[in-house]
């Protein structure tokens, strides 16, 4: 049996994954062709390299199926109820840095903070008999924050791509997406809402508190965490 390590599958934060890695002694590879999702570790034995989207990390380390897996703090955050309980951040890696923030049109020149926005969402509402929609993926963090703030008069719209377009597509009125500059935003003429990001993300590695582990796997477990240390 062996120690198993998920990555991201493809683009920078593959790249960068695989470099953050090498700098610390262990060579990840892909093998095959770009359509595979074959891997290999050189530098320590005993570690299977498993490459999935950033995606699909979260649910494999918290059914066990992954040892340790590379991914955003906002991906677990948002996928994982009670994350604490099913993975232990490891290490933050210093790449993909990103906000999730709540954007409103630039328009809206009363509407600045969180609280600006309860106030224009209950109007919303009375003027219009239904919510303020905000255009999201982040359904869980983004409820969590509203009902830490006090918010209610609003309802999200399920946005798995192009969540900056909804406003000018007049299916949501503002956005809770990731952004780590904010050009997209400002492109859409939608503007971050000043109290600041509901969190701040970056490529992590993480350890999965659940997955089974014999003797020999916990001691190359050990091992391998040193080294990345």
């Amino acid at each position: 049996m062996s120690i198993k390590l998920g990555v991201p599958s493809k683009g920078r934060l593959m790249e960068k994954t695989f470099s953050w890695f090498k700098a610390r002694g262990v060579s990840l590879s892909r093998t095959g062709s770009d359509r595979e999702y074959a891997g290999a570790v050189e530098g320590i034995g005993d570690v299977d390299l498993v490459l999935l989207s950033a995606g699909e990390i979260p649910r494999e380390l918290a059914a066990g199926r992954l040892h340790l897996g590379v991914t955003g703090t906002d991906l677990i955050r948002e996928k994982l109820g009670r994350w604490e309980q099913q993975v232990q951040e490891i290490e933050l890696m210093g790449f993909g840095q990103a906000d999730l923030i709540i954007a409103v049109p630039g328009c809206w020149v009363d509407v600045d903070t969180l609280d600006d926005l309860d106030a224009a969402a209950a109007a919303f509402r009375a003027r219009h008999g239904f919510r303020l929609r905000i255009a999201t993926k982040y359904h869980r963090l983004v409820r969590e924050y509203m009902r830490e703030n006090g918010v209610a008069d609003y309802q999200l719209v399920d946005s798995q791509g192009a969540t900056e377009g909804t406003v000018k597509n007049l299916t949501a009125e503002g956005v809770a997406d990731i952004t780590s500059t904010g050009e997209t935003l400002r492109a859409n003429h939608l503007k971050i809402l000043s109290d600041g990001p509901l969190l701040r993300s970056q490529a992590t590695l993480w350890r999965s508190r659940v997955a089974k582990t014999t003797d020999q796997e916990r001691a190359t477990l050990n091992q391998f965490l040193d080294m990345l240390r």
